[in-house]
């Protein structure tokens, strides 16, 4: 799953590790999600997009297509 945690962290003047300490990870994982090799629990996006205030959709960005109730 693509993401901006990177930019927003940007954006904030953060460090990996000041990110995880403050929703309560290891930088590994913050690490581990901004290069997209894991894909955090939904309640995990929830406090990335929560800690930065904004939106899950503009944080994460799903490359999947799913189907919707109007697809099937």
């Amino acid at each position: 799953m693509k993401n901006k945690i990177k930019i927003f962290r940007a954006m904030h003047n953060l460090t990996q590790e000041h990110l995880a300490m403050a929703i309560g990870v290891n930088r590994q994982t913050i690490l581990a999600i901004e290069k997209e090799k894991y894909i955090p629990s939904l309640d995990l996006a929830f406090k990335i997009s929560r800690y930065f205030g904004v939106n899950i959709e503009e944080v994460f960005i799903s490359d999947e297509k799913t189907p919707t109730v109007k697809d099937t």
